[in-house]
């Protein structure tokens, strides 16, 4: 019982920041369940049942927060489904360990980008809207339900990074979009589980701990994502970006032991500055259109 209780609490944690910053959910609870000695198709099968009712209720209440774009869900999801469902069903074949590198160091560019656009350029705005092309959505979406299936965990830290480094969508609706689609992405994985595994193998104690966790985190997390401010939030998601990617980017390009430990703090004191600057750059702004909005026309 005591055990279910903090799978319970871990889902709440980790849906809280995946619907604040669209990402970590599944990343965070199949690491948990692996370190627990559950193997990793059902560990992945596990959350991904689960996320089929957290990102239904996460995808309803950025709804009707206004954090979603409507236009690009197809685009992302379908793809990203079929993705998942391969992903799923070769798992126990195929492993996706030799790519994790590869993969961590693109993610680990994309946040250093993420943090210096959002944090620390001032002259300009980090987005300008436009649209973006469905040829780019569609295989974004594939690849990121994949990998996500496959891995354990990748759609948010795949797909929420890649839309922010355009520069084309607000962060929050990028978080929003992204975690609406996953709901797509989650039932086709669980299906593809169901149909590779089986039924009587799915520990669904563990998946409605996630579950009742995940549900309860939700709703807030799409009301945080509204009322932060889109240069706070871009650098928060960078920061999570490099922090969840450094150790396998680290290892990746030889860098260990007290170098490592020391490129970690590093890289935590710069994402702490650079938040708390994007946090002052935004008063500021917001100082200057007080100003402005009361000097006579």
């Amino acid at each position: 019982m005591r055990s279910l209780i903090v799978l319970a609490v871990v889902g709440l944690l980790a849906q809280l920041v995946d619907g604040s910053l669209g990402m970590a959910y599944g990343v965070t609870s199949t690491t948990l369940l692996l370190a627990v000695g559950i193997t990793p198709a059902l560990a992945s099968a596990s959350v991904h049942i689960a996320e089929m009712g957290t990102t239904l209720m996460s995808g309803v209440a950025h709804w009707r927060f206004g954090n979603v774009d409507w236009s690009k869900i197809l685009w992302m999801a379908i793809p990203g489904g079929v993705g998942a469902f391969l992903g799923a069903v070769i798992l126990s074949s195929i492993s996706t360990e030799a790519a994790k590198p590869y993969i961590a160091v693109f993610l680990f560019g994309l946040g250093v980008y993420i943090l210096a656009r959002f944090s620390f350029r001032r002259k300009e705005k980090p987005v300008r809207v436009r649209p973006i092309p469905g040829k780019f959505l569609g295989p974004l979406g594939l690849v990121a339900g994949f990998l996500d299936a496959a891995g354990g965990g990748g759609w948010g830290p795949i797909s929420t990074p890649t839309l922010l480094s355009s520069g084309r969508m607000e962060p929050r609706k990028i978080i929003g979009t992204v975690d609406t689609s996953e709901f797509v992405v989650a039932s086709c994985a669980s299906v593809g589980f169901l149909l590779a595994l089986s039924v009587s193998e799915i520990p669904f104690d563990v998946v409605g701990a996630l579950l009742v966790g995940g549900l309860v985190a939700a709703p807030g997390a799409a009301w945080l994502v509204r009322l932060l401010p889109m240069r706070i939030l871009g650098t928060a998601v960078g920061g999570v970006i490099l922090i969840t990617n450094m150790r396998t980017f680290l290892g990746a390009i030889g860098i260990s032991g007290g170098t490592a430990t020391l490129v970690y703090v590093l890289i935590v004191v710069v994402w702490l500055a650079a938040l708390a600057f994007s946090i002052w750059v935004n008063r500021q702004d917001k100082a200057r259109g007080s100003v402005a909005e009361g000097q006579p026309a």
